[in-house]
């Protein structure tokens, strides 16, 4: 079994995506890839209309031996760790936030809808927080060109 996966040269712990580079400058590469929803490959796909094909241009720095040009079929790689990573920023801890500030607003307030818009209030300074840490999340989330 292992000498299978060291022949199809499988990397489990990497995002694969290929594309096509679009644009480029002196130090990045801008590749074009298709990103796909679950529906996409859904055999019943016809019947509920819910398919989601968009194109979605990233970001790739160019290494110092790469010699790729526009037009040319890449395939890029991304740590699974940094998906993970990104769906916790993104999504897992403003719930908790949220969630908490709610908790904190009902037994400070005996008001439901001021604890409400103070749960929802806590958002705003977190994704200034993360608008502002953007140059830093950009060089922690890199794809590489393989």
């Amino acid at each position: 079994m292992s000498e299978y996966l060291q022949q199809t040269e499988c990397e489990t712990d990497s995002i694969k995506h290929n594309g096509v580079i679009r644009t480029m400058d002196k130090d990045k590469y801008y590749v074009s890839i298709v990103a796909q929803s679950a529906c996409v490959s859904c055999s019943v796909k016809g019947a509920c209309n819910v398919t989601e094909i968009k194109e979605e241009t990233v970001e790739v720095v160019k290494g110092k031996n790469d010699k790729y040009k526009i037009g040319d079929r890449v395939e890029i790689l991304m740590e699974k760790s940094l998906g993970t990573k990104a769906v916790f920023l993104g999504y897992i801890l403003p719930f908790i936030l949220l969630f908490l500030m709610l908790i904190i607003g009902l037994s400070i307030f005996d008001e439901e809808g001021i604890a409400g818009l103070l749960a929802l209030g806590i958002l705003i300074p977190y994704y200034f927080a993360l608008y502002y840490l953007r140059g830093r999340l950009n060089n922690t989330f890199v794809f590489r060109i393989r």
